[in-house]
């Protein structure tokens, strides 16, 4: 037996899902401990956008830690934080006219998402939050009521309260609602807040996911999204974008929003914001919500990371032209020029946006089988969705095109034989 299986929790899932000793890491490959190589399309579930191992960024932590810089600082100024916010003003904020102030706390997205609802109810005075179906948004308590997955809600052990779950926005893909879904429901959601007894009572935000990837990779439309922005206007409530796994570059652009002339009140970052795989998080704040926070209301010890501050600061220099963006859009189409042939068969669906795509096989016990094939065949690959039933694509955004098609032709060799035997 095993150290892992004899101390570790039972709570250990990806380890069951992938059982080897890894060892080794670099870009798209890592190795486990007898020296056979995977490509990597989870990539550390979208915290790995540039890679493991990335040189640049290694060598600036290394070289951090030799000239015993700051290692942490909770929410002290240090060099390295001032160099990450700069770079982040210049190559995200300032192109985009964002007046957003930053604000950093505990290093995980459900950090950020926390953060995020305690502000909005603390600049509207109210409790609810309007979530919706399919999302996830962490494990933490409050961001866990926002979050949809039954599995994930019962193992809280307490109510979960102050959320309402509508339906997310439908187009193109309808995910299991037969009514009120898309702008529909947002007509009907206005309704209710218009009817002094509807019993349906103003929420303090909307929290969504521009892009649901644990969800199913399921894409809001930019119709959808701006209706839900218009109605949050109309009634004092906030919009919040958790953008923590489709964010960083994932779609070919910065945020998976960008180009849609959209203008929400936070926006949760996290994952791929460190860089090198260490744990940062971040929500952009408009000013005037900000201004609401009383200092030291918020707190966490680990929010001066500043090992993610370095690595992150060069992760930001991928954004200094367009690049790494255009070879993000040239390998998407590489995806989905692949997946598409598997239309062919009934029920399954290709979809997603950029570099995280979403093969949904209808069926999780299906998805099971083709991760198990492409394991053995020397592919790392999640499922997600209700029961499993996509496979979710998310390689670095850095991965060769060798490599990239390596990992394709693996991919949809292993579902095709499933689906035919199915």
């Amino acid at each position: 037996m095993s150290i892992f299986e004899e101390r570790e929790s039972e709570i250990r899932a990806y380890s069951r899902l992938y059982p080897v000793v890894f060892e080794k890491s670099r870009n798209a490959i890592i190795s486990d401990e007898t020296g056979k190589d995977y490509i990597d399309f989870f990539a550390g579930a979208g915290v790995l956008n540039f890679g493991h191992n990335n040189p640049a960024m290694k060598k600036a932590v290394i070289a951090h830690l030799e000239a015993d810089g700051v290692t942490h600082s909770l929410d002290l100024e240090t060099t390295v934080k001032r160099s990450f916010m700069e770079r982040f003003t210049e190559r995200v904020l300032e192109p985009r006219g964002m007046p957003h102030k930053m604000q950093f706390m505990g290093p995980t997205g459900t950090n950020a998402v926390e953060a995020a609802i305690k502000l909005a109810r603390r600049v509207t005075g109210r409790n609810e939050i309007v979530a919706f179906q399919h999302g996830f948004h962490g494990m933490t308590l409050g961001a866990l009521a926002c979050t949809a997955n039954s599995v994930f809600r019962n193992a809280s052990g307490v109510p979960l309260q102050h959320v309402r779950h509508y339906p997310y926005g439908c187009e193109p893909v309808c995910l299991g609602c037969t009514r009120g879904c898309g702008m529909e429901g947002l007509e009907r959601l206005r309704a209710q807040y218009a009817d002094t007894s509807s019993g349906v009572a103003a929420p303090a935000a909307f929290l969504v996911e521009p892009i649901q990837a644990e969800g199913g990779v399921n894409v809001a439309s930019k119709e959808w999204l701006h209706g839900l922005q218009k109605l949050a206007k109309e009634i004092g409530a906030l919009v919040i974008f958790d953008d923590i796994q489709a964010g960083m570059g994932r779609t070919g652009s910065f945020f998976s929003f960008d180009g849609m002339d959209l203008d929400p009140d936070i926006i949760c970052l996290a994952k791929g914001l460190g860089g090198l795989g260490t744990p940062i998080a971040m929500n952009l704040v408009k000013p005037e919500h900000d201004n609401r926070w009383k200092p030291g209301e918020h707190t966490g010890t680990f929010r001066g990371q500043s090992l993610s501050f370095v690595a992150g600061t060069e992760a930001l220099d991928y954004f200094k032209d367009e690049s790494l963006m255009d070879e993000v859009k040239a390998k998407s189409a590489k995806i989905f020029e692949a997946l598409a042939p598997l239309e062919k068969h009934p029920g399954v669906q290709v979809r997603g946006k950029g570099m995280i795509a979403g093969l949904d096989l209808g069926d999780g016990a299906l998805v099971k089988e083709v991760v198990h094939k492409c394991f053995d065949a020397g592919v790392l690959i999640c499922p997600c969705g209700t029961g499993g039933r996509v496979l979710k694509l998310i390689p670095p955004l850095t991965i060769p095109d060798d490599q990239l098609e390596q990992g394709l032709k693996i991919i949809t060799q292993a579902a095709e034989e499933v689906l035919q035997a199915a």
